[in-house]
């Protein structure tokens, strides 16, 4: 069998097939919603982090506007319509995919070593528990910590995060941030409930959708989205339905859904601020491959070393990243405490994608601190204030 010649991609034609395949070029399917968005993207990323609101509000929002964040809630959880667990990292995924993450659980059984060491009896009595009381958090299965520190599991904490990787728990939902978890014989439907897939079609499944989730991408971009290795995508990608492509400026070969090379991209862009762990950008490479635009979270970044702020939120306008935004809320103003734009003409669409985001997590004023480049502040101030008025 003969490979393919490999298409040839301009380096904006891959850009504008990365942002449709990621939900932001195009109008968007209200009528799926959320969990359209959810089937669409393949993974949500979850983290701790609270500014406007949490990472995995933001991405539905970054595509679907003003959605509110009690549907956003129960369109993940109600009717087990998602799980949560290990991809890209912690992550929502759509509850079909369960089989599909079979090679993972294995994978954690078969582990040999452990950070946290599981005390004797503790799983035991933690499936006991959950089989007899229902779903349940940590702190209700005996404590999730033994002393303050973050990294001090108790036991039954540690024997319910063991049985959750192994698959016979699942995490239900999030429950003021708690993970509540209950049997997976309950939470995932009884023809789902199987690990019967091998390794092979697991990987080809998931190398798939993560080239149908970026629309084009080298083995690493691939590989990254739902953590896998890079021989495990070497495996299975000529068997995956993926095509090789070729892409102006691109130093690896790279693979594009065919899907996504039938038609033009085109439609209309959307403007919005980005969370950093949103999937069109959390690997840094490739958005700075794709963008030109250096991206990292500095939140765990020592305060005086941090460059764009706490939390800087890219701001996206015309499938381009034209600037950052480090967001803070002070009751009913949202404060943009740091910006940072790539020149003038961002100005318009960052004060639009300040007012957006205001409204959505119920804020009436907007109020511009610090702007990197001085000279921008008093326009941006003025721009905000007349969509204000």
């Amino acid at each position: 069998m003969t490979t393919p010649r490999p298409t040839e991609l301009s380096a904006d034609e891959a850009r504008r097939i990365a942002l449709r395949a990621q939900g932001f070029l195009g109008a968007p399917d209200r009528k799926s919603g959320v969990r359209g968005i959810l089937r669409h993207l393949g993974a949500v990323q979850l983290d701790t982090i609270s500014v406007l609101a949490r990472s995995h509000e933001l991405i539905p929002y970054a595509r679907l506007g003003a959605v509110g964040r009690t549907t956003v809630e129960q369109a993940y959880w109600k009717d087990t319509h998602a799980f949560e667990y290990w991809s890209h990292a912690a992550c929502i995924l759509p509850v079909e995919e369960w089989p599909h993450f079979a090679f993972r659980r294995r994978a954690y059984r078969n582990r040999p070593m452990w950070g946290h060491e599981l005390p004797d009896g503790a799983y035991d009595q933690v499936i006991k528990q959950l089989t007899i009381e229902g779903p349940l958090t940590a702190t209700e299965l005996g404590g999730a910590k033994k002393t303050n520190d973050w990294w001090d599991w108790s036991g039954s904490k540690v024997a319910v995060e063991r049985a959750l990787m192994y698959g016979e728990v699942v995490c239900v939902e999030r429950r003021g941030w708690k993970r509540v978890y209950d049997l997976a014989e309950r939470a995932i439907p009884s023809d789902l409930l199987h690990d019967q897939l091998d390794d092979t079609e697991c990987l080809r499944r998931l190398v798939r959708l993560a080239g149908q989730s970026l629309g084009v991408g080298t083995r690493a971009d691939i590989a990254d989205y739902h953590r896998l290795k890079g021989e495990q995508v070497d495996a299975v990608i000529a068997d995956s339905g993926l095509v090789p492509v070729t892409v102006e400026g691109w130093a690896k070969p790279a693979w594009a859904d065919p899907a996504a090379l039938a038609t033009p991209p085109r439609g209309r862009h959307r403007t919005t601020l980005l969370s950093p762990f949103d999937s069109l950008i959390w690997e840094r490479a490739r958005t700075e491959r794709i963008f030109g635009f250096t991206h990292r979270l500095e939140a765990y970044v020592p305060k005086q070393k941090r460059v764009y702020g706490y939390f800087a939120m890219p701001v996206l306008a015309g499938g381009r990243l034209v600037g950052r935004v480090d967001p803070a809320r002070e009751g009913r103003t949202l404060v943009a405490k740091q910006v940072t734009l790539e020149n003038k003409k961002a100005v318009p669409a960052t004060a639009q994608a300040l007012l957006e985001a205001a409204s959505w997590v119920d804020c009436t004023n907007v109020r511009v601190e610090r702007v990197d480049a001085p000279e921008l502040r008093e326009p941006l101030t003025q721009a905000v204030n007349a969509l204000l008025s």
